[in-house]
């Protein structure tokens, strides 16, 4: 989907105190961006920020890193967390937000920053089979989750998307995790406290199940 340039996204961005212009000069650090040292959890193609500021304002214990490609979407997650924060007389001290290429992650995230948890909502399932390595949940992708994750650490996937869902379920178990729960039907499931994204309701909505698992890193390469 082709986001509408927000010329305003960009200068609101630049004067944001939790969005991190220069992420590579970050890495192994990004514990210094936050007001308290406690678990880390990233959330890869935030769009609108929905999803991460409802994490936040729910685990006021667990800092977050919000990361899109788009600064343009960021613009947006700016606004919808300031408002949420602000609606909930709370300051925001646990989120950062950043734009950047999930395709270099190495390069701003490192096993040093100790990324507990990763959280991947609605990616583009890139059906065709030639574009099928630019999937956020591919093994070339999981493999470098796979080295920032402390054993035990764990991804929790979400999409609408069944055949991207059941691939992978594959992808996982050949990248060194333990799928640990599944649900086709995570609105009828026994799942609690989840957090609703802009994509989830409008398929809902539509009548469409939504797919969602916990991955955890348990062996060693």
């Amino acid at each position: 989907m082709r986001i509408r340039r927000k010329k305003w996204a960009r200068p609101e961005l630049e004067v944001c105190p939790y969005f991190e212009r220069s992420p590579e000069s970050r890495i192994g650090s990004w514990a210094d961006c936050y007001s308290k040292d406690q678990p880390f959890y990233v959330e890869l193609g935030c769009g609108k920020g929905t999803f991460a500021a409802e994490l936040g304002i729910r685990n006021e214990g667990v800092n977050i890193l919000a990361l899109d490609i788009k600064s343009d979407m960021l613009g947006n997650a700016r606004r919808n967390i300031s408002a949420l924060y602000e609606k909930n007389g709370r300051e925001i001290s646990n989120i950062m937000l950043t734009a950047y290429n999930v395709e270099h992650l190495e390069k701003i995230l490192s096993p040093e920053d100790n990324v507990q948890r990763i959280y991947i909502n609605f990616c583009n399932p890139w059906p065709k089979p030639k574009h099928k390595k630019r999937r956020l949940t591919y093994p070339n992708k999981l493999q470098k989750y796979w080295q920032l994750l402390p054993e035990g650490g764990e991804i929790r996937f979400k999409t609408d998307d069944l055949p991207l869902f059941e691939d992978s379920l594959e992808y996982f178990g050949q990248s060194g995790f333990d799928v640990v729960f599944k649900t086709y039907d995570l609105h009828n499931s026994s799942v609690e406290g989840n957090i609703l994204t802009e994509h989830e309701i409008m398929f809902s909505e539509q009548g469409i199940k939504i797919n969602y698992c916990r991955a955890v890193k348990v062996n060693q390469k």
